[in-house]
C-alpha cells in the first residue's frame, strides 16, 4: 500500500503537491518536510504547531514548504498518509494462505516493532483518533473499514477450517492493536513503571505478547 493510495477524503488521494508526476528532488523534499512535519506535530500537536516550526525543523524556507504544501492542514494529512501506510502494510500483508498462528503473531511482532521503530507516528495518529478522527475519518470509514473487512474474513475462515480458537476477528485485531501500540502511546507510563533497559523491555513484551497470542489462539 503506497503513499498515493492512502485517500484520507474520501474521493480525492491526499499527496503533499500535485497529481502531476514529481521529480526526484520534489520526492526527496516532500519527505524531508513530512518527517519534520511528523516531529513538529507529534511534539505540539496539530493547533500548537506551525508552518515555520517545520520549515525551521525541515532545514528550508517557510516559501519553499508552502511549494510544496499549500497550508499546514495539507502538511498533516501528508503526515498522516505516510504514518496510515507504516501502520497498515503489515495488515495488508497477513496471507490467507499463510498458517494462521504464524501470520498472526508475524503481524504482531511488526507492529510491536513499528511501536519501537517510530513511536512519534503512532502517538500522532492516537492524538487523532482521540480529536475524533476530523482528517481521517472518511479514511476510517472506508478504506480501512474495507481492510479489515477483509482480513477479518480471513480470519473467521481459519475459524471455520478449526486451525484458530473460535474468538470474534475483528476484536482479535483490536487486541492486536491495542497491546503493540499501548508501548508507543504510553511511554511516559510505561517508562515510570518500567525498571528493566529498554532492549529487555521491548524483549519481554515480545516473549509475552508471543506466549498470550499463541496459545490462546491454538485450536
Amino acid at each position: 500500500m503506497a503513499d498515493d493510495e492512502i485517500n484520507l477524503n474520501g474521493d480525492a488521494t491526499v499527496s503533499g503537491s500535485s497529481s502531476r508526476k514529481r521529480t526526484r528532488i520534489q520526492i526527496r523534499n516532500e519527505a524531508r518536510i513530512v518527517r519534520a512535519a511528523l516531529d513538529v506535530f507529534s511534539s505540539n500537536g496539530y493547533r500548537g504547531s506551525t508552518v515555520d516550526q517545520i520549515a525551521d525543523t525541515a532545514g528550508m524556507s517557510k516559501a519553499n514548504v508552502l511549494y510544496y504544501f499549500n497550508t499546514k492542514q495539507d502538511i498533516y494529512a501528508a503526515v498522516l498518509a505516510r504514518t496510515l501506510t507504516i501502520w497498515l502494510d503489515p495488515l495488508a500483508e497477513l496471507d490467507a494462505e499463510g498458517d494462521p498462528i504464524e501470520e498472526l503473531w508475524k503481524y504482531t511482532q511488526e507492529k510491536l516493532r513499528l511501536s519501537r521503530k517510530a513511536p512519534h507516528a503512532s502517538r500522532l495518529f492516537a492524538n487523532e483518533i482521540l480529536q475524533g478522527a476530523p482528517v481521517i475519518k472518511p479514511f476510517l470509514e472506508n478504506q480501512l473499514k474495507s481492510l479489515v473487512t477483509r482480513k477479518c474474513q480471513i480470519i473467521q475462515t481459519w475459524i471455520d477450517q478449526g486451525k484458530l480458537a473460535p474468538v470474534a476477528p475483528l476484536h482479535l485485531i483490536f487486541l492486536i492493536w491495542s497491546s503493540t501500540q499501548h508501548y508507543a502511546d504510553f511511554a511516559p507510563q510505561i517508562n515510570a513503571l518500567n525498571t528493566e533497559p529498554e532492549d529487555v523491555l521491548h524483549e519481554q513484551a515480545e516473549q509475552t505478547l508471543k506466549l498470550m497470542l499463541t496459545r490462546g489462539l491454538a485450536p
